[in-house]
């Protein structure tokens, strides 16, 4: 009996600390969101100078996405000068689809960037090579498995202009594979939110920019002076890296919503496997510790309410200022459900199984973790370079 009573008080005490860590934790993620809050995302520019931006495509096997991405591109207007698909060396059709892209399309051409240098991730010195090979005063990297909106890119170069910006990444809209993409995506995204804050703003601070390699346009005076690529090639999120370059060199950085469509992953597995590497924003910008902080926040403010609830509606009055720590937990659970209905609109046309991805925070949130833990990463079968600290 004396066993049992220990036991509940030791329950007790540890569900106790755990809200208070969730009330701080959820201030500070309150905090970045309200201070993030009123941005306005990309609009539709009144003129675009023609000419003015040059795309780099870093491809790698990307045969079943490139076509689409291609066609997307095509539709751009005469502001786009060139479309420079850089393939690592793909061993699939990927050539093939885009010579045929070229065969419609005379901005479009092929570089063959392959074999990627020692000490060089893939996509890092496909962009470093396509830079090379351009003229144009903006240059824009878009994924293979991206389209763009029609007018998307010559609205963003006006927008960097018009708000001073070196370069700016569009925060796009998803299409979700399958059910459990549906749930495991946005806790993914959502630790994004929590960390970083809300998208339609622009920064010089390089621990508060958000960034997405997705589609980013930058100024290539800035990217040349800064020599943004090289200073990526061995990071495992290039383009958190390249936006803190910039950052981190005084140039104001913009992360705003736009016209542009992606299927990230195939399924939830691909999701799973793949996407926390680039979302736990480690680098040589972040220290061990900030990274610990960055992620016992995200454990605390995002993952930790939902259960916590559970725990205080069984254990009831037990619990020191029960109804204060009751409160406390509903209110961040509220703030997570706010979240969700604010990221909807990040989603094409989400199921009913959008809206329960609050159960895949936890499982999210360790993703996260023990992507951070891992030594080797392996993309479209090859082994990432691991990066040296600075």
């Amino acid at each position: 009996m004396r066993q049992d009573r220990a036991v509940e008080r030791s329950c007790v005490v540890i569900v106790f600390v755990a809200v208070v860590l969730e009330a701080v934790a959820g201030v500070r993620a309150i905090a970045r969101m309200v201070s993030a809050a009123g941005g306005k995302p990309i609009r539709a520019a009144t003129a675009r100078a023609a000419g003015s931006v040059a795309v780099i495509v870093p491809v790698l096997n990307e045969e079943a996405r490139v076509g689409a991405s291609l066609a997307a591109l095509a539709r751009c207007g005469p502001e786009l000068a060139e479309i420079v698909v850089v393939d690592g060396g793909s061993s699939d059709g990927t050539r093939s689809v885009v010579e045929a892209a070229a065969a419609r399309d005379r901005r479009v051409r092929f570089v063959d960037a392959a074999p990627t240098p020692a000490g060089w991730n893939g996509k890092a010195w496909n962009l470093q090579t396509g830079m090379r090979t351009t003229t144009a005063p903006w240059i824009a990297s878009v994924d293979a498995d991206v389209r763009v909106g029609s007018g998307l890119l010559g609205d963003a170069v006006a927008r960097a202009e018009a708000d001073g910006l070196a370069a700016l990444s569009v925060a796009t809209r998803q299409e979700l594979a399958d059910a459990g993409a549906a749930v495991l995506h946005p806790a993914l995204l959502t630790t994004l939110v929590y960390r970083a804050g809300l998208p339609n703003v622009a920064t010089s601070d390089p621990a508060r920019l958000q960034a997405n390699g997705q589609v980013f346009v930058g100024r290539r005076d800035a990217l040349a002076r800064h020599d943004v690529f090289r200073a990526a090639r061995d990071s495992r999120c290039e383009d958190v890296t390249i936006a803190r370059v910039l950052a981190s060199n005084g140039e104001h950085v913009g992360f705003l919503e736009g016209d542009a469509v992606v299927r990230m992953h195939g399924s939830w597995r691909d999701c799973a496997a793949n996407w926390p590497r680039s979302l736990t924003l480690r680098d040589r910008f972040v220290t061990p510790p900030r990274l610990a902080l960055a992620f016992a926040e995200l454990l605390f403010a995002q993952a930790l309410p939902l259960p916590t609830l559970v725990v205080l509606l069984a254990l009831g009055e037990r619990v020191p200022f029960a109804r204060v720590a009751t409160a406390i937990v509903v209110a961040l659970v509220v703030m997570r459900l706010g979240v969700l209905a604010g990221t909807r609109r990040a989603y094409v046309r989400p199921s009913l199984a959008y809206w329960l991805s609050p159960l895949a925070d936890l499982p999210a949130v360790v993703l996260l973790i023990a992507s951070a833990l891992r030594r080797t990463h392996v993309w479209r079968g090859r082994i990432l370079v691991a990066e040296n600290p600075a």
